[in-house]
C-alpha cells in the first residue's frame, strides 16, 4: 500500500508536465521522459516503474481508462499514437509508431528521417511480456499477443498473435462462440 502512496506522489509531481492526467491514475518514477505536454492519460492508468514515454516531433500518444502496464514500458511517437481502454500491458513491453528509414549509405541511421505509421492498441487487449509492437500496427478489440512477440501489421478483433514475426494462431469465431484455430492469415482451419 505504501508503494501506492509512493507512485501517487510521483504522479502528482509529473501531473504538471502531462498534457492531461486524469485521476485516480498513477505512474511509477520513470527513467526517461520526453514530450510529456503531448500525453493524454485517462481514469484509472496504472503504469508501474521504469517506463520510458517519449514524443517526437509534436507526435502525441493518449492511454485511454483503465489500463494497466508494467514495469520497463517503452513507448515513443511521432504521429498519433492510441492505446484504447481496459488494456493490459505486461512488462518489458515496446510500442511504437515510428520506423527509422535506413537508405542513405553511409548515413548513421538516427540522423536519417522518421518514417510514421499509425499504431493503435485496440480496446481490452492483452499484451504479454517482452512483446514488441512496431510502426503500423492496428490490433482490433480484445486480441492477445503472445511474450516476446515482435508485432507489425492489421489484425482482426478477437485475435490470438504470436511469434517473430508475430501471426495469428486463434480467433474468436462469432458464429460457433468459441476460440479456433487459424491459419496464418487469420482465416479459420475447418471452413
Amino acid at each position: 500500500m505504501i508503494y501506492k502512496l509512493y507512485w501517487g506522489a510521483v504522479t502528482l509531481c509529473y501531473a504538471l508536465f502531462f498534457k492531461k492526467i486524469s485521476f485516480p491514475s498513477h505512474i511509477g518514477v520513470p527513467i526517461f521522459t520526453q514530450g510529456l505536454n503531448r500525453v493524454t492519460i485517462g481514469k484509472r492508468v496504472r503504469i508501474l516503474p521504469g517506463v520510458r514515454i517519449e514524443t517526437h516531433n509534436n507526435g502525441s500518444i493518449i492511454f485511454e481508462e483503465n489500463i494497466s502496464i508494467g514495469q520497463n514500458f517503452h513507448i515513443t511517437s511521432s504521429g498519433k499514437l492510441l492505446i484504447k481502454k481496459n488494456t493490459t500491458i505486461l512488462g518489458n513491453v515496446f510500442i511504437t509508431n515510428i520506423d527509422h528509414d535506413y537508405q542513405e549509405i553511409g548515413k548513421f541511421i538516427l540522423d536519417q528521417k522518421y518514417i510514421v505509421k499509425n499504431t493503435v492498441i485496440g480496446e481490452n487487449c492483452f499484451i504479454g511480456y517482452g512483446a514488441a509492437i512496431q510502426a503500423g500496427t492496428i490490433l482490433g478489440k480484445q486480441c492477445i499477443v503472445g511474450a516476446g512477440s515482435v508485432v507489425r501489421g492489421h489484425y482482426s478483433d478477437y485475435s490470438v498473435i504470436v511469434g517473430v514475426p508475430a501471426k495469428v494462431v486463434k480467433r474468436y469465431n462469432t458464429v460457433t462462440k468459441k476460440w479456433e484455430r487459424t491459419n496464418p492469415d487469420g482465416s479459420f482451419l475447418n471452413t
